[in-house]
């Protein structure tokens, strides 16, 4: 039996853990700045965080409103009581010997996630649950010694629970994309992925397909790229289904990802709750939400990519589209305002305009994406009253996009680009063209039958005119005269 058999009798099942840094100032339980970056190792941490004797934690307001927008984001209820438990484990990165988390009582309950996928399918994924819970510091390993910095220590997280949902690496990365734009969208982190504000725990299991039970799982840990989440998939599912068809056990263990081998490692078995030696913490005493709490908090959600896309399905735009304009919120408010203010085919062209620029140019920032919407809608006005080409149009949109305070009629007189759509200087331009000799052969073929040839004589006629004639009137006029 041929190895593309064999894989068709065997389906990953994935479950995804999602770490969540919050956008606090300060951290979980302490009053130190939760921003570290660019920071010297160590100097962004304080008493509570090195968890000296004595010290005692004092919840984070603020941390509790953003959990709750998450929650809020991913369609989850929210629990009128959560508690904190003490989770314990020793690492050089967590100098208290526990982890303050919610295991038994946490704040965000059931959720569902509805994934887009390529191929204009959606996903479900169910949320089992998310949890506040304090980060751990960070350890980087050298050859002969590993280094301790704990300026993460403490720092605010929720933890974003899947159900084993997915099943394959494109709805893996799928699914960690969508996450990304929810808490992005909501405020809730920063979303900064190399410097660790969201970072991905994989859970994958292999087992025959239809199979009743599934297979021993690997946790593959720490992920912070949407790329490395489907190579990890990709590469797990092929390691354990190696293993199984070849009669060996598949070790319930975790597991680091190596991105120069683009290969998994063993790092250690994998614990089980009771190994944590879960206990209530005495020290903070538990969440208290009222409805009204909730109600305000959910009332301060901005619109999220699902509404998005709802409002935008009017448009019709192409599938490559509206994941490029979700790449930046600000873009994605401009065109929806523009939508609201001038309605669908207005919103379309400028819609198209951004991601053609986004395309050419991914890093635009976002101070330059915002462009006030009524100079975007004189833009696409004057190429609806053929003013404009769009190739002109769109050297005046990336003008503006580059800061231009002007108007975009003075950049097209700037620019000399108003395109002409005076009948009688149009018909000069064409009347030149066709007895031009190198048109000859395109007159002989129009004349055939073969109608695709116009456009050839469309091209001599915007070149005659520097680009500034009306292609649908020179066009016009060609025929008229043929």
């Amino acid at each position: 039996m041929t190895d593309s058999l064999l894989f068709d009798e065997y389906e990953p099942t994935i479950g995804i853990e999602c770490h969540v840094q919050l956008a606090t100032k300060t951290k979980l339980f302490s009053r130190t700045d939760n921003d570290a970056r660019g920071k010297q190792p160590n100097s962004v941490v304080n008493e509570i965080d090195y968890g000296l004797p004595g010290m005692l934690p004092v919840l984070n307001r603020h941390a509790v409103t953003l959990a709750i927008k998450a929650g809020a984001a991913l369609g989850s209820t929210i629990a009128p009581i959560s508690r904190f438990d003490r989770k314990h484990y020793f690492y050089p990165d967590l100098p208290k010997g526990y982890q303050i988390s919610q295991l038994y009582q946490p704040i965000i309950g059931s959720g569902l996630v509805k994934v887009p996928l390529d191929d204009n399918e959606t996903l479900s994924v169910r949320i089992h649950h998310a949890h506040l819970e304090e980060d751990a510091g960070k350890l980087t390993h050298y050859s002969d010694m590993s280094l301790v910095d704990l300026n993460r220590a403490g720092t605010p997280l929720i933890e974003i629970v899947s159900e084993p949902d997915i099943h394959g690496a494109r709805e893996a990365k799928a699914y960690a994309q969508e996450l990304y734009l929810l808490m992005t969208y909501a405020g809730v982190t920063l979303g900064d992925l190399y410097h660790g504000n969201m970072r991905f725990d994989v859970n994958i299991s292999v087992a025959k397909k239809g199979a009743a039970k599934l297979g021993n799982r690997a946790e593959i840990k720490n992920l912070n790229s949407f790329k490395s989440i489907e190579r990890v998939v990709e590469y797990e599912f092929k390691r354990q289904v190696e293993l199984i068809k070849n009669n060996k056990e598949v070790t319930q263990e975790t597991r680091g990802w190596d991105d120069d081998k683009q290969k998994t490692l063993s790092q250690r078995s994998k614990e089980d709750a009771q190994d944590y030696r879960y206990m209530p913490d005495p020290d903070i005493p538990p969440i208290i939400l009222d409805e009204m709490m909730i109600e305000d908090v959910r009332a301060t959600l901005p619109v999220l990519p699902p509404e998005y896309r709802a409002r935008w399905a009017s448009l019709q735009l192409d599938s490559s589209v509206i994941p490029a304009l979700l790449a930046s919120q600000t873009t994605a408010e401009i065109v929806l305002q523009v939508q609201d203010e001038a309605g669908d085919k207005i919103a379309k062209r400028i819609a198209n305009w951004y991601a053609s620029a986004t395309s050419s140019d991914p890093a635009v920032p976002e101070n330059q994406a915002k462009i006030d919407t009524a100079r975007l809608i004189d833009l696409a006005t004057m190429v609806e009253e053929n003013k404009l080409n769009s190739t002109a149009a769109k050297d005046i949109f990336n003008e503006l996009l580059q800061g231009n305070d002007n108007t975009p009629e003075a950049i097209a007189k700037e620019k000399n680009l108003l395109q002409v759509s005076d009948e009688s200087i149009v018909i000069a331009i064409v009347e030149n063209v066709l007895q031009d000799p190198s048109a000859l052969k395109a007159i002989e073929d129009i004349k055939a039958g073969n109608d695709k040839a116009i456009g050839f004589l469309v091209g001599l006629v915007m070149k005659n005119s520097q680009g500034k004639a009306n292609p649908a009137l020179a066009q016009k006029l060609i025929r008229e005269r043929l």
